[in-house]
């Protein structure tokens, strides 16, 4: 990514993009998590117990950094896919949220 404009945009973006995946996502299933956007930083929040991911854009690394189940997670722009990438798993945005919140939920999770 060449500046930090271009970096703003693509970030925008796909942040935009993921919480319209997930309030679609909330609907299905209300008692899941609640999403919540406050200055460009997405939250998702559950109740039981109280847990919250963040989810927001790091200009100066043109990163988009998760932090959830007591990890961080640095999502890289792929000029290829034109996506953010998480370059250990390739895994895109949306594809590694959703496997946090499913790991989140599933039966026996420890909830860090």
């Amino acid at each position: 990514m060449s500046d930090e404009l271009e970096f703003r945009r693509a970030a925008e973006t796909a942040l935009e993009s993921l919480k319209r995946h997930l309030m679609a996502r909330e609907q299905e299933d209300p008692d899941g998590f609640e999403v919540k956007e406050q200055d460009g930083v997405l939250n998702i929040l559950f109740d039981d117990p109280a847990v919250r991911f963040v989810i927001t854009a790091n200009a100066p690394m043109r990163q988009i950094s998760i932090s959830a189940l007591a990890t961080s997670f640095n999502l890289n722009w792929d000029s290829k896919m034109e996506e953010f990438i998480l370059p250990r798993t390739g895994e895109t945005l949306a594809t590694l949220v959703n496997r946090l919140i499913s790991e989140y939920h599933a039966p026996g999770s420890s909830h860090l």
